[in-house]
């Protein structure tokens, strides 16, 4: 057993910490308990690989990271075949299709969560969490790792097998589907 590591300590330092980090990804309770789990036991089978250029912690969330990402990848498999002109048929709620502007009742409005009150922040995160499990699998995966997890495009469309311009139009629509959530729910 590598000595930079303390394994035993594991569950005390850091299970709330990745099990919530795993919970903001996956939105599922079971899941992210059982991904932290699957975390510390990937995490004793590497332990000797564990050289000490980053804190236990640091470690510990890179593990948890390329599981959230298995679980994208299970999820989004075989979700990837909508094309660009759904997208754009999909857009005409929103969009008029003669200029490309915004409808006038769909375009965006004021959220009001410019307030720095904690409490409409936590309001509007369980509100926005509701919102986000609404959307498809894949496109989950996709806005969470481009907006939460802050991974590259490159990154994204290689490690959940989505081609860029499958990458764009999921990210619009996602991000559409989104507002027209919040819009409804929030305001």
């Amino acid at each position: 057993m590598n000595n930079l590591l303390n394994p035993h300590q594991w569950v005390t330092a850091h299970a709330d910490y990745l099990y919530g980090f795993a919970l903001s990804r996956l939105n599922d309770e079971e899941q992210a308990k059982d991904i932290v789990q699957e975390t510390f036991l990937a995490a004793l089978q590497k332990a000797d690989g564990f050289e000490g250029k980053s804190s236990e912690r640091t470690w510990l969330t890179a593990i948890l990271k390329n599981k959230i990402i298995d679980v994208y990848r299970k999820k989004s498999s075989g979700l990837q075949n909508k094309t660009v002109k759904e997208a754009e048929e999909e857009q005409s709620d929103f969009f008029d299709p003669n200029d490309g502007h915004w409808i006038n009742n769909n375009g965006p409005k004021e959220f009001g969560i410019e307030d720095k009150d904690r409490l409409v922040s936590k309001e509007f995160e369980l509100i926005f969490q509701k919102c986000l499990r609404k959307l498809p699998a894949l496109w989950i995966s996709v806005f969470t790792m481009k907006h939460i997890d802050e991974e590259t495009t490159e990154t994204i469309c290689a490690e959940l097998k989505v081609t860029t311009a499958n990458f764009w139009v999921i990210i619009h629509r996602a991000k559409l589907n989104l507002r027209a959530c919040l819009q409804k729910t929030w305001i």
